[in-house]
C-alpha cells in the first residue's frame, strides 16, 4: 500500500512540485514549514490573487518547494 508520504516523496523525486505542494498542504503536521507549503500550493492554484496583493507567485512556489525539500529531503528522511 502506498502511503501519502511515499506518494509525496515520489512526486518530489519526479519534480512534480505543484502536485507535491497540493498533497503536502493537506498534511496535519508540517511544523514550521506549514505556512510556506500551504502558501506555495495556493500560489500555484491562484497566482492572479497573489499578484493582486503584490506577491510574486513564482517566489512563493519556490519558497514552498524549499520548505518541502527542507522538511522531507534535507533532513535525511528515511524514505527519501
Amino acid at each position: 500500500m502506498e502511503t501519502k508520504l511515499s506518494k509525496l516523496l515520489k512526486l518530489m523525486k519526479q519534480g512534480e512540485w505543484a502536485k507535491a505542494l497540493s498533497l503536502a498542504a493537506k498534511f496535519p503536521q508540517l511544523g514550521d514549514h506549514k505556512d510556506a507549503i500551504v502558501r506555495g500550493h495556493e500560489a500555484c492554484v491562484r497566482p492572479d490573487f497573489y499578484r493582486q496583493i503584490n506577491r510574486d507567485p513564482d517566489i512563493l512556489v519556490k519558497i514552498g518547494i524549499a520548505a518541502l525539500t527542507d522538511r522531507y529531503i534535507a533532513k535525511g528522511h528515511k524514505n527519501a
